[in-house]
């Protein structure tokens, strides 16, 4: 006679652990991978690049279809031409006023500054009126837009009661609604490109540069005019209708950032096209040529608060210029958070 019951037990105590082991993988799926495929609220972008994992939603901006619930939705409307087109209105050969190089905010505020890591306003309203080290003052929304006028487009700043600066402080403001405030959400500015542990290298970011960039820029950084000469379809990276010393861009971090996630034309933050060292280096061949300047006297009053890349001293931290302006950066900001410990 065949003994039973052995033979049930056996079973039951594979039947047991084959469930145990059901259960744990069943949880760690719950822990790891599930949250992220069921995700139906917002797609989650996931990108790898040098050793950095986004695994949240970007932040986008306010769809132009919510026009309808403003109050004056044509202000906002216009905010965003001008800030598309802004040499067609303020250019040399502008409609309203000549007080601009003939670039456009956009060229360098990807997408009417709605493009993630595209140099997008997602941050702006969510964190003006702020202190800046830069001018030492609580600046608004006015100041920010004025900078930009005298710095990147290299020419003069809008009366703050204009309806060209009413209109794209309306717009600003209106793409940023939601975003809480004081916080920055993801995909805001500019991508914050890992340091190099050299210098970064102008010979070897001209080759980079005549490689993949002249088609857009051109081979002397001149950029390409629309059919009818009002603005720059690609604007030019130096020379005298470019943006000058006082720049954003002309920080070689903010500039590398940029060109990582943005260029050369098609590449997007998460299909990047140029490495981290042709990024650095385009950036150091393109900011050392040459450009418009501009009295920079009263910025930053605060010595010790320049940050590591800014290209011009006088400094209170012992390294010189040239490194302050092509790097290494790493101990320039090991130097200054050791001191700022003390």
């Amino acid at each position: 006679m065949v003994n039973i019951k052995p033979i049930k037990f056996n079973v039951l105590r594979y039947i047991l652990v084959a469930s145990a082991m059901l259960a744990f993988i069943l949880v760690f799926l719950l822990i790891t991978d599930l949250p992220r495929l069921f995700n139906t609220k917002n797609p989650v972008e996931e990108m790898q690049r040098d050793s950095v994992v986004y695994q949240k939603p970007l932040w986008q901006a306010m769809s132009m279809d919510a026009l309808v619930h403003e109050k004056d939705p044509e202000l906002i409307k216009y905010g965003k031409e001008l800030i598309a087109n802004t040499s067609l209105y303020l250019g040399p050969k502008g409609k309203v006023r000549s007080i601009s190089n003939g670039m456009n905010c956009q060229n360098c505020h990807l997408d009417a500054g709605t493009r993630p890591w595209g140099n997008n306003y997602g941050a702006v309203l969510s964190t003006y009126p702020k202190f800046r080290g830069r001018s030492g003052t609580i600046e608004n929304i006015h100041k920010r837009i004025n900078d930009c006028f005298e710095r990147s487009l290299n020419g003069k700043g809008l009366d703050s009661n204009s309806r060209e600066m009413l209109a794209m402080k309306s717009y600003i403001e209106f793409v940023g609604q939601f975003v809480p405030k004081d916080s920055i959400p993801v995909g805001s500015g500019i991508w914050k490109l890992k340091n190099l542990k050299r210098a970064a290298d102008p010979i070897n970011g001209q080759v980079a540069y005549e490689q993949k960039c002249v088609t857009c820029h051109g081979q002397n950084g001149e950029g390409v005019m629309n059919a009818d000469g009002t603005a720059y379809t690609y604007p030019p990276l130096w020379g005298v209708h470019s943006y000058n010393v006082g720049a954003g861009l002309y920080r070689l971090s903010r500039f590398a950032g940029y060109i990582k996630a943005n260029m050369p034309y098609g590449a997007t933050y998460d299909k990047p096209q140029l490495t981290d060292e042709e990024s650095w280096d385009i950036a150091a061949y393109v900011n050392s040529r040459p450009r418009p300047h501009k009295d920079l006297s009263k910025d930053w009053p605060k010595i010790s608060a320049k940050p590591a890349d800014h290209p011009f001293g006088p400094y209170d931290d012992g390294f010189s210029e040239q490194q302050h302006k092509f790097g290494p950066f790493k101990p320039i900001e090991d130097f200054k958070k050791a001191k700022n410990k003390k």
